[in-house]
């Protein structure tokens, strides 16, 4: 865990305690909650540099395609001493 002080202008400071958001849970949502609007925003910016690019959006299959590909990547860095395991038939 990591300690943050952070300092505030005191009218705030006594707001934000009597709505209860100056617990560790509190903040910790408060900071979730914002890095997803964050990322969000980013999301919708890229989409639109897509769009003025001239780039065609991908098909559902295609979307698909990449996130396997992407949690195929991802398994063989998290676990490079295991060998793929081949997938079972279970009809």
């Amino acid at each position: 865990m990591t300690d943050v002080v952070v300092k505030l202008p005191d009218e705030l400071a006594k707001r934000a305690k009597n709505a209860g958001l100056l617990s560790d849970s509190a903040i910790q949502r408060l900071l979730e909650e914002a890095m997803r609007r964050q990322a969000g925003q980013r999301l919708l910016q890229v989409a639109e540099q897509l769009h003025a690019a001239g780039v065609e959006p991908m098909t559902e299959d295609e979307v698909i395609a990449e996130v396997k590909a992407a949690r195929a990547e991802r398994r063989e860095r998290e676990a490079p001493d295991r060998k793929p395991v081949p997938p079972t038939n279970r009809s």
